[in-house]
């Protein structure tokens, strides 16, 4: 084999072909942007949404591929992160095809929000098979400063401002403690940026266990604050009530969903040694997130507000299947953060659609929707309560999955504790359902009085409407026929070295996990 080809084959480029159509799409919007300006404007989201449907097929071509590692170790291919990175794409796909009209109706430029966007998820999808300190570090600067100008992007209103620059103060401060706990391990192993290398390293180091628990402490404390963990939430509901609506909804599954994966990578490889230490602090932060995040969410009048602490809430209940230390575990997050994926966005979409028209976020000027929207009330419905928990909704089956898992696992006390915060959670929930079903015309809100007429039918559908329509379908069928994803979260699991010799699976559990009729 000569220099060159050499080169290659550790470079193995191949494994980043999806990152790469992302780079493309993004620059071709840009060079769009400034040739054509306006002329081509109507067209920039739908060729964003071509880059990230064909940066999904790249990812389904690579599945199961015999050499996922590239770029000389410091990227990871593998199945597990092809479905972090296609849940990434898929959410950035959707939230742009529900910012079209939001955005123009702000006075912002369009092209921009896209390109930012399109930065972000490029971030988040190197985040989710980064392999190298130097990678994660990057990869994380570059999801969180893209989600920063996001989150201010409506500059002329103030409340977008405020949320940027809290988002700003505290993200800053957020990834100032992760890198130095980052540094504490680059140290540690004797100046290793690899995570397999710096895992052997300490491996084999002997007195480093003060030092790796501190490294511990601040690399989780980054972590949470990008999963929106409790006690490090407290920039998610000012963010979410100030943002853009489609910045929150990616913010809530996009950014997140790179959040899990960047734990599972260093939790289960740098800090496998101190796997009872991790475990007791992702306890601690799963019972604060259900308890916080449930029961804050009953005084939220502001249904941002109130998703926002939803989201907490659901951060608490996938941290189940990271405690529960088995392959079905892990593969129980990756079913539920699938199926959040597509009833969470369709909550969202519902809330722009509505706030477009009226205005108002607020609960209660949902009162009497029915009356107006049949539709967006349906979809909706479906959304909070898919969200809820509540049979045959897609989020029954997540939910049934995480718990019958941790039970399994011996987690009985946060099992209880998750179904009663579930209980929780259906109650606000319902509340909105009840709002905008239940009163009586002449009970209908001031917001609903002016609320306009609309027609749905397939030729006159607008993107938003659209995206709405996707995600409400999906969210019902991922409820009726949930094998397959099922399927797809076992296979990414049982495919990827992350798991070799970390975990041992549960025979009763990797046997059936995918006949949902036995749960």
């Amino acid at each position: 084999m000569d220099l060159s080809s050499a080169i290659a084959a550790q470079l193995n480029a191949g494994a980043i072909l999806p990152e790469g159509i992302v780079i493309v799409t993004l620059i071709t919007v840009l060079v769009l942007d400034l040739i054509a300006g306006r002329r081509l404007a109507g067209i920039l989201p739908y060729v964003a949404i071509a880059g990230l449907l064909a940066t999904l097929v790249a990812l389904v071509t690579q599945w199961h591929t015999p050499e996922p590692i590239a770029f000389l170790g410091s990227f990871n291919g593998d199945d597990l992160s092809i479905v972090f990175r296609g849940i990434i794409a898929l959410s950035t796909a959707v939230t742009i095809l529900m910012s079209i009209r939001y955005i123009e109706q702000s006075g912002t430029a369009l092209a921009e929000f896209i390109a930012i966007m399109l930065t972000a998820t490029l971030g988040g999808m190197f985040l989710s098979g980064a392999d190298d300190l130097v990678m994660i570090f990057i990869s994380l600067e570059t999801l969180s400063i893209s989600s920063y100008l996001m989150t201010g992007y409506t500059k002329r209103d103030p409340r977008s401002n405020e949320a940027a620059l809290k988002y700003l103060l505290i993200g800053a401060a957020s990834s100032g403690i992760f890198l130095y706990g980052v540094s504490l391990l680059y140290g540690l192993s004797g100046g290793e940026t690899n995570l397999a290398a710096i895992t052997t390293a300490l491996a084999a180091g002997e007195g480093q266990s003060l030092g790796l628990a501190i490294a511990l402490v601040f690399v989780i404390a980054g972590i949470a604050f990008k999963i929106s963990a409790v006690p490090f939430h407290q920039w998610t509901p000012d963010v979410y009530e100030g943002s853009p609506t489609p910045v929150v909804a990616f913010l809530s599954v996009g950014s997140k969903a790179a959040g899990f994966a960047l734990a599972l990578r260093m939790l289960l490889t740098v800090f496998s040694s101190v796997s009872v230490e991790w475990h007791f602090i992702f306890t601690a932060l799963a019972v604060l997130s259900m308890v916080l995040g449930n029961v804050v969410a009953l005084a939220q009048t502001s249904m941002k507000r109130m998703l926002a602490y939803s989201s907490i809430g659901q951060a608490g209940f996938v941290m189940l299947g990271m405690l529960a230390d088995s392959e079905a575990g892990y593969a129980s997050m990756i079913f539920y953060l699938l199926i959040y994926l597509f009833m969470n966005l369709g909550a969202f979409t519902c809330v722009i659609l509505f706030s477009l028209r009226t205005g108002s976020d607020q609960i209660s000027d949902y009162a009497g929707l029915y009356q107006k929207d049949t539709l967006l009330t349906l979809a909706l419905s479906i959304c909070l309560l898919s969200l809820g928990g509540i049979p045959p909704m897609a989020g029954f089956f997540g939910k049934i999955y995480l718990f019958w898992v941790g039970w399994q696992s011996g987690l009985y006390g946060l099992v209880l504790l998750g179904l009663v915060t579930s209980v929780i959670s259906i109650y606000y929930y319902i509340r909105v359902v009840k709002m905008m079903v239940v009163k009586e015309p002449q009970e209908m809100s001031d917001a609903v009085k002016r609320y306009p007429p609309i027609r749905w039918h397939l030729r006159g559908m607008r993107p938003l409407q659209v995206g709405l329509v996707l995600t409400l379908v999906a969210t019902s069928l991922a409820g009726i026929l949930a094998n397959p994803l099922l399927n797809l979260a076992n296979d990414a699991v049982n495919q990827s070295d992350l798991f070799a010799g970390t975990v041992q699976p549960t025979a009763a559990l990797v046997q059936t996990p995918v006949e949902v009729s036995e749960l």
